[in-house]
């Protein structure tokens, strides 16, 4: 699975936008045949800072996110609302999906 983490720093005028900017971005890639994940989060310390959570089957899925049509137009409809350029964690990892954080296992409940 690639797991990829991306923090967005949007422009503060656009940043409650941020959602709806993204939405037609983020309902194709969601619904690309190999995306396990794609999951925005904002920063409860600076409101202007977004995180990107995704994760593709592997690399072919990884492949055809890049080169796809909503890909390519994201490339260019969301930078003018950022203040720079994203950062980004990319990995590979060997597993299919979530894991449990067993540190904080929940009894199960009745």
């Amino acid at each position: 699975m690639i797991f990829i983490t991306a923090k967005f720093h949007v422009l503060p005028e656009h940043a409650d936008a941020w959602p709806d900017i993204t939405r037609e971005f983020t309902q194709a890639t969601r619904a690309e045949p190999g995306c396990l994940w794609f999951d925005w989060s904002r920063s409860v310390e600076d409101p202007t800072v977004y995180v990107l959570v995704e994760a593709f089957r592997d690399d072919e899925a990884g492949e055809a996110h890049v080169t796809s049509d909503h890909f390519t137009k994201a490339r260019s409809t969301l930078p003018p609302h950022l203040v720079r350029t994203p950062e980004i964690v990319n990995v590979t990892v060997p597993q299919e999906g979530w894991s449990l954080l067993g540190e904080m296992a929940v009894p199960a409940r009745d």
